[in-house]
């Protein structure tokens, strides 16, 4: 079994943070409790459940945190969303992180695939 450390989903859902909280450090103050929180801790779940799906060592559990994992993913991306239309970021900002999502979504569809393929218990 590999580290999730040296998974490029991993890898690349960890940028992803760090873009997020770099995008967000400008919002203002009254959405610290709003988008701000909800964007932080949607981008920080797809990272996390990477990381705890591939430590259960099962295929099962592996795949459950996969599936949230992506599901975080579609959520950053609607809260994005809402933040254009809200004009919090431009359509520019958006369009920036938006290929970020979009190979972090690839990758995760590549490790659901794998492991439900894979003859791991």
């Amino acid at each position: 079994m590999t580290s999730y450390k040296n998974l490029d989903a991993w890898k690349l859902a960890m940028q992803l943070v760090t873009d997020i909280y770099q995008l967000s450090k400008n919002f203002p103050k009254e959405e610290m409790f709003g988008l701000t929180s909800q964007m932080r801790r949607a981008a920080v779940s797809i990272p996390a459940n990477i990381a705890e799906g591939v430590g259960r060592n099962y295929k099962k559990d592996t795949v459950q945190f996969l599936h949230i994992s992506r599901g975080s993913l579609y959520e950053l991306e609607t809260l994005l969303n809402i933040a254009v239309m809200v004009e919090l970021i431009s359509t520019d900002s958006f369009n920036k992180i938006s290929p970020l999502i979009d190979k972090c979504l690839q990758l995760l569809n590549g490790l659901i695939r794998y492991y439900e393929k894979s003859n791991l218990k």
